[in-house]
């Protein structure tokens, strides 16, 4: 099982996969068949990834949906518009791009997509970091992300304690407790 956390640092909420990328690698553990990947911003590279595990969990940035920022969406990869628009990646290669690919490749991964409306992925200056209500939504996208891992039977563990994280958990921004 892979988790893709996708997005431009630089670019304000274009940066959130990046950011839930760091939330889970500095809090928690995950068994060596779960691999995290910051990749930055998406492209064909990946498809040897697809290939490599048979569940793929993505995470990025949203725009165009028509909802606040900090909504959060969760989607299948074939439910990805295929168009600029509502749901659509903020990415030149799309996640439907990628898995159709694989597709063609004749690889075959299920997977579940996440992400989160954003404010603003096109500042002036290159600005790392996210808006208030993106940041402010962080944890439950966070926690989004956790529970279809344990949903699945990963067995996640809260570093700070060794816990493991279990239906009803909520992550704490920096330090877990």
């Amino acid at each position: 099982m892979a988790v893709f956390c996708v997005g431009n640092r630089l670019m304000l909420d274009e940066g959130l996969g990046p950011a839930v990328y760091d939330e889970l690698a500095a809090g928690y553990d995950f068994p060596d068949e779960v691999t995290l990947f910051d990749v930055g911003c998406m492209g064909l590279d990946m498809l040897e990834h697809v290939n490599a595990y048979d569940y793929l969990v993505t995470v990025d940035a949203l725009d165009g949906t028509g909802e606040p920022a900090g909504t959060l969406f969760e989607f299948a990869p074939e439910d990805a518009a295929r168009h600029s628009g509502a749901m659509a990646s903020l990415h030149d290669l799309k996640l439907v791009d990628l898995f159709d690919a694989a597709t063609l490749l004749g690889y075959e991964a299920e997977g579940r997509c996440f992400g989160m409306q954003v404010d603003n992925m096109s500042p002036a200056e290159l600005t790392v970091g996210l808006t208030p209500p993106v940041y402010e939504a962080l944890p439950r996208l966070v926690d989004t992300v956790l529970a279809c891992l344990v949903k699945r039977g990963v067995p996640v563990r809260v570093r700070a304690t060794g816990c493991l994280v279990e239906p009803g958990y909520q992550h704490r921004m920096g330090a877990q407790a």
